[in-house]
């Protein structure tokens, strides 16, 4: 197995925004020696994001996701992390 970035945001899947960071993590990680299987993008939905995890979570060892974590209300990724993953959430007031 080995390595799988995630993706999220429904403006990267339409193709409104270029997706420059996961081509600069996988070139990071290439200069690392560390193998990248997938490249998955997935839009600001729940159900989607969680499906994309579980995959991954199946089939890599290492799951790097970038997005999805902005300050408006279709970013869910942190919760939907949470809950596959079936940890709770903490806000640590020191990084605030």
């Amino acid at each position: 197995m080995g390595t799988e970035i995630i993706t999220i945001g429904t403006e990267i899947l339409l193709g409104q925004i270029v997706d420059t960071n996961a081509s600069w993590i996988a070139q990071r990680l290439a200069e690392a020696g560390i193998d990248l299987f997938y490249k998955t993008t997935v839009g600001d939905n729940a159900g989607r994001i969680e499906a994309a995890l579980r995959r991954a979570l199946e089939r890599a060892d290492v799951i790097i996701t970038t997005g999805g974590l902005g300050p408006t209300e279709d970013d869910l990724t942190r919760d939907v992390v949470a809950a596959v993953l079936e940890r709770p959430l903490h806000l640590d007031p020191d990084v605030l």
